[in-house]
């Protein structure tokens, strides 16, 4: 029989058991909040003399903290333990062509600081540079320094070749194309480093607390300036060999030119017909203008269903009239690309999020549902996303922390 290996817990062992109890109540105390001895005892399962060596133990390790007494209530006075939020933190940050924002959290998942500044340079020195100052700037507004951050997830409009070490799917965002990213910018912030396709992190945040939370295969569509996609099956991401699954603004589509240059960024294919420059396009040619897609797609969805009032002018049915045929004739183009996701992949939703389809709503949303159902046999749900404020953001964190607590709560030594 071979021998456990050194500084392992062999099964059934005391060790194994305290661990199993220390993460099961770190965890409890993580989605609950602060709890009394008691408490956890009844929700790990544990007897309340092992739940009062257990608190103790953590909080030797610096893992717990008190909060307080618990009034109020029958029976003696109890004591409040939290999980010590400061053990550790993480940052996440959003790269496009015009900035880097960054922001910190804590190991609760609370943002306790948030920094942006404007986009690297042309050289891998500027990318670490700016990176690192983006990442300062944040920790700084929380009260830390670099030094005090676990790890970092960067999310950026494109994709890392885990054969190559290079970022593609990226010309248009200069400077990041270097061998060895990650391992460069972790070398040069001194922070362990990991890069992701930002739709994919916004896939991840609508996992975690979104309208795909409890939904194994989903696909999440993205069109702001660009047009990009997430695939989740079996619940976790499906990357692709080379990292570009669900880069479809280069897929070709009836309807667009057939390019052959796929390498050139926003160009042909899906992107020429969905993309931000060609939902604006559309608007304008029915009569409906703003300084970008969001704004002009925005103002369409608002005068969908207007009507004319009796005795009024029909300057509201004609407005009505044109919204319509604007939105469907964008729903007929996000459909047919949808179609043929869907007959490959059979998710069980699709996710709509990034700045032009939120601005279409719940008037878009229906109509690209019934486009889509009309052309595929598989009939997916077609959601509008959820999440507040910036998803790239929170799919960072929730990536960064959910590496982090495995750590930590794996791993409560003193």
């Amino acid at each position: 029989m071979p021998s456990p290996v050194p500084g392992t817990p062999s099964p059934g062992t005391p060790s194994l058991l305290r661990s199993i109890n220390d993460r099961a109540a770190l965890e409890a105390l993580l989605a609950r909040g602060p709890l009394t001895r008691p408490q956890i005892s009844e929700l790990t399962g544990i007897s309340k003399p092992t739940a009062s060596q257990l608190l103790a133990r953590l909080e030797q390790a610096g893992l717990v903290v008190r909060d307080g007494i618990r009034e109020g209530l029958p029976g003696r006075t109890a004591e409040l333990y939290r999980l010590n939020a400061a053990v550790a933190h993480v940052a996440g940050a959003d790269v496009t062509p015009a900035r880097i924002r960054a922001t910190v959290a804590d190991l609760t998942g609370t943002v306790v600081g948030a920094h942006t500044l404007r986009t690297p340079g042309r050289t891998h020195v500027d990318v670490v540079a700016r990176v690192g100052e983006a990442l300062d700037g944040a920790a700084a507004a929380a009260g830390l320094t670099r030094a005090h951050l676990d790890r970092a997830v960067i999310g950026i409009q494109g994709a890392v070749d885990p054969g190559t070490g290079r970022l593609g799917y990226a010309a248009h965002i200069p400077g990041w194309h270097i061998p060895d990213l990650t391992g460069t910018l972790a070398g040069g912030l001194g922070v362990r480093v990991a890069i992701e396709n930002d739709v994919n992190l916004a896939a991840l945040a609508e996992l975690a607390g979104g309208r795909a939370t409890g939904t194994g295969d989903f696909v999440l569509l993205w069109v702001a300036d660009g047009v990009g996609m997430a695939v989740v099956l079996n619940g976790a991401l499906h990357r692709g060999a080379t990292g570009g699954a669900g880069e479809i603004g280069y897929m070709p589509v009836v309807g667009a030119p057939l390019m052959r240059d796929v390498r050139r960024t926003h160009t042909g294919g899906v992107h020429s017909i969905t993309g931000g420059v060609a939902v604006l396009r559309l608007m304008r040619e029915h009569g409906f203008r703003g300084r970008d897609a969001a704004t002009a797609l925005s103002r369409a969805a608002s005068d969908i269903g207007a009507a004319r009032p009796a005795g009024h002018t029909a300057g509201a049915s004609d407005a009505g009239a044109r919204a319509e045929r604007a939105l469907t004739e964008l729903a007929a183009r996000l459909g047919a690309t949808l179609a043929t996701v869907v007959a490959v992949l059979d998710p069980a939703l699709v996710v709509l999020t990034g700045d032009v389809l939120h601005a279409g709503g719940e008037p878009l949303r229906a109509r690209v549902q019934q486009h889509l159902h009309s052309l595929t046999i598989p009939r997916p749900k077609v959601r509008l996303s959820s999440v507040e404020g910036n998803p790239v953001l929170a799919g960072a964190l929730r990536q960064a922390l959910q590496e982090t607590r495995e750590e930590v709560f794996s791993s409560t030594a003193p």
